[in-house]
């Protein structure tokens, strides 16, 4: 099997000078024996701006979009799949940063349970002063069911009681939900309800990443909450969601394949 880890980043100019600090926070990581990461930066769009920061190190590699041409991140990341060669998929936002254990603790939870596709943990908010701040409504520590965040997130305004940005995937799964939604945004809730409705995941109660909370950030902007854009996309957001539960497609244990 292949033991390998790839991180997929999607970056644009004004968020790409916070790459070294994401790539502290992976030298930082520690794995079982054997297993290695590789880092695959994806350019939403080509310019000069972003490679000035990307580390020089043979394990991370740098890829650009299109000329004069922004997709979103769900695009950019999914682009990245194309180099993404590892057994499991984990996304890192540009100007976020892993805690230490955040990689291992991952990877333990999905290598002890073939019936376990996906994994997340809880997040800190890291502000501009950089203190953090958490927030309440952590789900239990262990496995979370199949529907569970799709329930959820229908119930408390279109909020998950799991947060996207730390996702970890097994490849196979994540390229059968077909990676990132097509969506200006949400295209991160977006994947996590699809992966909700086809396979159990995990959630795990220490820190495993720090969120960064900047006046730059898309979720940030104004269009982000535009109530007719919103609506379009918590819209299909959902639609998808419940498309794959009525399939009845699962996650067979054991294997990469599906079931119904």
């Amino acid at each position: 099997m292949n033991r390998r880890v790839v991180i997929v980043t999607a970056v644009h100019g004004p968020s790409a000078p916070f790459l070294p600090e994401a790539y502290a926070s992976l030298c930082a990581q520690e794995l079982p024996d054997g297993w290695e990461w590789r880092w695959v930066i994806q350019e939403d769009g080509r310019t000069q701006d972003v490679r000035p920061h990307v580390p020089d190190d043979p394990r991370v590699v740098f890829h650009q979009g299109r000329h004069g041409r922004q997709g979103g991140p769900g695009v950019a990341r999914t682009m990245a799949l194309a180099h993404a060669d590892g057994a499991y998929v984990k996304v890192l936002d540009a100007d976020d940063r892993l805690t230490p254990g955040a990689l291992a603790r991952d990877l333990a939870a999905l290598e002890a349970d073939p019936s376990i596709g996906w994994a997340t943990s809880r997040v800190l908010d890291l502000l501009p002063d950089g203190s953090t701040a958490g927030f309440p409504g952590d789900p239990a520590h262990g496995p979370i069911e199949r529907g569970e965040v799709l329930d959820f997130w229908r119930a408390n305004g279109f909020r998950a009681q799991v947060h996207p940005a730390t996702l970890l995937v097994r490849r196979d799964l994540l390229l059968a939900v077909g990676g990132w939604m097509a969506l200006p945004a949400s295209e991160d809730t977006g994947l996590l309800l699809a992966l909700n409705c086809v396979s159990r995941g995990w959630f795990t109660e220490d820190v495993g990443l720090l969120y960064r909370k900047w006046e730059g950030q898309e979720t940030g902007q104004a269009s982000h909450v535009d109530p007719a854009e919103r609506d379009a996309r918590m819209t299909v957001v959902e639609a998808r969601a419940r498309a794959l539960a009525s399939f009845g497609w699962r996650l067979p244990e054991g294997t990469g394949d599906f079931d119904h």
